[in-house]
This record gives C-alpha cells, sequence and structure tokens, in this order.
C-alpha cells in the first residue's frame, strides 16, 4: 500500500509493546490501526524491555492477518539517529506489518534512510518491495518546518499529521502552554495538514487529545474541530474512546444525503443539458451548484465509501 491507495483510518489506538494484555485488548477495541510502540513502551525504558517489547510485537503480528475488522498494524520503532532501528525491524518485519512510525525526524534525509533500510528487508525477506509504510511523527520545530519535504521523501508515507501533545516532544521543543481548546497547537495542525494534503496524502491524521479521559465534551470538541479543517482520522491513548472517534470521522446521515443529491441533480442536468440549482437561493453560491461542488462530493462520496458507508 502506498499513499495513493491508503485507506481512512480514523483511529490509530497507542499500544505499548511490552503489556501483551493491552495489546490483545486493543486489537479487539475497534480501532482501525494499532502502533505497537517498541521506541517506548514504558518510562524508564530499558533495553531489556524493548527486548521483552519486540518479543511480544513479534508473537502478536505473526497471528494477525489483515482483513475485515482487522485493524492494520504499525509499529513505533526507534528513531533512525538511534542507530537501534535494525534491531527493531528484525523483529517486526513481516506480511502482517503495514507500516512503521518514525519518531524524531528532523528532516526528509531521515526518510530516506528509512525507505532504504525497508527496501533492503523486504528483499531479503520476499516481501513486496515499497508496500511497508512510513509514518513520519513530527516532534519537532524542524520537522514541523519541513513538513511537505518529508511527506513527499518517499511514497511510502501514506499517512502524516501534526503530531500534537500535552506532555510530547513537540511541547517541550516548541514551548507552547497545552490548553483544552487546541488554539496553541492550530496552526502546527492546519500547517501540517495542508502540506500533507499538497504531497498527496489522501487522509491526513492528527496527533492526540491531550484532555481528561472523562471530559467527553472536550474531546468531541477537539474531533469537530480536527474534522473541520480537513482531518480524517486521529491518534489516540485510549481505547475506551474508540467508539466516540470512529464516530467523529465518519460521514453523518445528513451529508451522505447532501452530497449524493448533488451527484443525482448533476447527472440529471447533464442528461438534460440544463443548469444546475440546488436548495435555497438564499444561500448564494450554495444554490448554483458549479463543479467544484460536484467534485467535493464525489470525492467524500467515494471516502464514504471506503469506510463501508451504504451511499
Amino acid at each position: 500500500m502506498d499513499r495513493s491507495t491508503a485507506v481512512p483510518l480514523r483511529s490509530l489506538l497507542f499500544t505499548p509493546g511490552d503489556q501483551e494484555s493491552r495489546i490483545a485488548e486493543n486489537a479487539k477495541s475497534g480501532a482501525d490501526a494499532l502502533f505497537l510502540d517498541i521506541e517506548e513502551p514504558r518510562t524508564p525504558c530499558p533495553e531489556a524491555t524493548r527486548v521483552r517489547a519486540r518479543g511480544l510485537v513479534r508473537e502478536f503480528l505473526d497471528s494477525a492477518a489483515p482483513g475485515p475488522g482487522v485493524p492494520l498494524n504499525f509499529v513505533r520503532v526507534q528513531p533512525i539517529a538511534s542507530g537501534m532501528i535494525l534491531r527493531d525491524l528484525q523483529a517486526v518485519m513481516g506480511p502482517n506489518l503495514a507500516g512503521i512510525l518514525l519518531p524524531k525526524i528532523t528532516g526528509p534525509a531521515d526518510v530516506h534512510a528509512a525507505d532504504a533500510i525497508l527496501t533492503c528487508f523486504e528483499v531479503e525477506l520476499g516481501l513486496p518491495v515499497g508496500e511497508t509504510m512510513l509514518y513520519p511523527i513530527l516532534e519537532n520545530a524542524q520537522a514541523i518546518r519541513q513538513a511537505y519535504e518529508i511527506a513527499s521523501a518517499s511514497d511510502r508515507v501514506a499517512y502524516m499529521g501534526g503530531a500534537v501533545s500535552r506532555f510530547g516532544d513537540i511541547c517541550a521543543d516548541i514551548g507552547f502552554r497545552w490548553t483544552p481548546k487546541g488554539t496553541e497547537t492550530l496552526y502546527i495542525r492546519e500547517k501540517v495538514l495542508i502540506d500533507a494534503r499538497a504531497a498527496g496524502i489522501r487522509y491526513p491524521i492528527s496527533g492526540m487529545w491531550g484532555g481528561a479521559n472523562d471530559d467527553l465534551d472536550g474531546l468531541r470538541a477537539w474531533l469537530t474541530e480536527l474534522r473541520d479543517i480537513g482531518y480524517f482520522g486521529m491518534m489516540m491513548g485510549n481505547a475506551e474512546h474508540v467508539a466516540i472517534v470512529n464516530a467523529a470521522f465518519t460521514p453523518t446521515a445528513e451529508e451522505l444525503t447532501y452530497w449524493s443529491e448533488i451527484d443525482r441533480l448533476t447527472r440529471e442536468a447533464e442528461a438534460a443539458d440544463t443548469r444546475l440549482l440546488m436548495g435555497d437561493k438564499n444561500q448564494g453560491e450554495g444554490h448554483e451548484i458549479h463543479i467544484a461542488h460536484v467534485a467535493t462530493a464525489r470525492k467524500l462520496l467515494a471516502w464514504a465509501r471506503e469506510l463501508g458507508a451504504d451511499t
């Protein structure tokens, strides 16, 4: 799979690679994808913990063949600069690994290096070359500045987005103070979103919600803003939120009706060679349907179909 064939992922659920029970539970959570962490499954993280995580993740991947209702499996490996990525990939590469999350990226050179290493493993293991995806995690100002170049560095980069976090590396590097409203990260989220879309990424995924687990109103407001500005999914850390996150990034019945009506009226107008009008004159431009409206509606209907919605 590459960026041109990437499917929408509404929920990408953090899963510590050293916790066997959590891996099993998260695999049944309904999340569209898991990110199994062997970079830092816990803190502190001695090498013995990573060794355990590699073994558990390998065992899980061996039994996790892709199929309907089965999440895609990504693994967060150690960064290129650590010199340890080979150990991680030796443990997890195989046909059931959808891709890797690459942390601590500073520029496109990291993507080039990871791409080359993945190619070597694919050839060695007889896997389709180029199929293992790369998900760059943008955790510093330099990566945010070069988001377009990072996204464009390899066709393996099928997903990317603004890596916002309440306590993570991006917060420390930029120096913002987290708020539930998220104003302090709006530019980061929008800048990376535009860079990702310009690079051809179909379904950008945002970083996590940093609020309290029981602040469901805050979570829903955050999700609404993410979808409003153009995101199609979100990284997340709490399996109990999966249903809420999936619903936020699933078209509503009203949206499907509206897009389908534009598509139907367009086909009828084309057949009759008539002007295409729809709805209330007071809606101004929204009343006169133009080709841009039609293209948008059909693109969103395609997204809905990829999610399995009845259109």
